[in-house]
């Protein structure tokens, strides 16, 4: 966990998609590269684009993905990672709990 951390650090973490990729590597065992290609493609974005906090931070706000500021009627929280679940097509324990315990349909 301590390398994901560094990575997420190194790629701006929420600024940029540090958390994005770190989450990525860890949750699919995926390799550095292979995972920014990843994220980049599901972002819809470049390699460069999501290691630059500007162009992130429009990426975060068109896709709804949650931002280091909370900007009024912008996810954050729970609703931030129900969005990066859909986006990133992978499983999140904490929204996956969420689901079961309002007995979600969706």
């Amino acid at each position: 966990m301590a390398v994901a951390h560094g990575v997420a650090s190194g790629i701006g973490g929420i600024r940029a998609a540090g958390d994005l990729v770190a989450r990525m590597q860890v949750s699919k065992g995926m390799r550095l590269p292979e995972a920014k290609k990843y994220v980049a493609g599901k972002l819809g974005a470049s390699a460069a684009d999501i290691a630059d906090p500007v162009k992130m931070d429009e990426i975060r706000e068109d896709l709804n993905l949650g931002r280091v500021n909370a900007i009024p009627g912008a996810a954050k929280g729970i609703d931030a990672k129900f969005r990066i679940a859909e986006v990133l097509g992978i499983e999140i324990n904490c929204v996956n709990l969420f689901k079961k315990r309002v007995g979600w349909k969706g």
